[in-house]
């Protein structure tokens, strides 16, 4: 997941980096986004690339360069089976990308470890519109239009007027689960108690007494599914309450979808990345954070208090 983040983070941050376009050598014609093509492209349809190669082993592009389009192009190489990539599915899949104006690899999966993401309208949206639909065995290639893929990078030597080519195989797709699943672990006397209802909410009621001073991590539902590991995106479910008087701060359930963060990277509460790295997607946690681990002596608005110890049921309903 860190390799394909790396690319498609620095394509969208760059695109923003560049407000100021790099002067090219125009042919008259330019972009979607208004960046100029340069003047000496050899091809410029998506049809003119070749990929050769089985699938499951990296292809090779085979093109006349430099190579550049107007408007981002997709193509179906081979169609896979069952059903297309949906909004909110997790994808495994390798990935290739190559510049268009020399051919050269800017990035590729082959060879290691696949990527792994949420499928979500938040991505490149060139990389969205080639994932979403293409079903498992599936195999595509976009040629992303200069401008829509970031700007330039020195890093890997791309140019605001390249067109990169990106290339995909989708290796599984999942659907997260609608709730915790797996074993229920019998209640831990002196914590916070959970009753769920038939959607699988949460309510919690605090016991007597003060809020404990160090962080508790107690799983509900132990569940089965891969182990959540820092760096991952997780998609949650989940309910925050204060320990104080139990009343509710926010819960995705009474918004009616679940939510996704990244996880161990400082992006959430320390109480969040310590207590949910290392527990299984399925689990349901019950996490009782000190101050020290939430908010600390600021709190948050007007929902968390100064020196708020906090409570939240968590459902891991999948990480990518």
């Amino acid at each position: 997941m860190r390799r394909i983040l790396v690319v498609l983070t620095a394509f969208a941050l760059l695109g923003a980096a560049c407000g100021e376009e790099e002067p090219t050598r125009s042919t008259g014609e330019t972009t979607t986004t208004g960046v100029a093509l340069p003047d000496d492209l050899k091809t410029t349809d998506l049809d003119d690339v070749k990929v050769v190669g089985e699938p499951g082993s990296e292809p090779t592009l085979e093109f006349e360069a430099p190579f550049g389009v107007s408007e981002t192009a997709k193509r179906v190489i081979d169609e896979g089976e069952g059903d297309g990539a949906e909004d909110g599915n997790n994808l495994t899949f390798n990935f290739l990308f190559v510049n268009g104006r020399n051919g050269e690899t800017v990035q590729t999966s082959f060879g290691d470890e696949p990527a792994t993401l949420v499928l979500e309208d938040t991505l490149l949206p060139a990389v969205y519109e080639a994932l979403k639909g293409t079903k498992e065995g599936g195999r595509v290639l976009v040629a992303i239009a200069p401008g829509e893929g970031g700007g330039a990078d020195e890093t890997s030597g791309v140019e605001a007027s390249d067109t990169i080519l990106f290339f995909a195989e989708v290796l599984s797709i999942s659907v997260p689960l609608e709730r915790a699943e797996g074993e229920a672990v019998p209640p831990v006397a002196g914590l916070p108690t959970v009753v769920l209802d038939d959607a699988g909410a949460p309510t919690i009621t605090m016991p007597s007494g003060g809020a404990p001073a160090d962080l508790v991590i107690q799983p509900l539902i132990q569940g089965d599914g891969a182990t959540v590991e820092a760096g991952q995106q997780i998609t949650v479910h989940y309910t925050g309450a204060l320990y104080a008087d139990g009343s509710v701060f926010d819960s995705s359930w009474d918004r009616g979808t679940p939510a996704s963060f990244s996880i161990g990277t400082g992006g959430v509460i320390a109480g969040w990345d310590k207590g949910l790295v290392g527990q299984k997607i399925g689990s349901q946690i019950l996490l009782v954070i000190p101050a020290a681990d939430g908010y600390g002596d600021e709190g948050s608005g007007e929902s968390i208090p100064p020196g708020a110890t906090l409570v939240f049921v968590v459902d891991i309903l999948a990480a990518a």
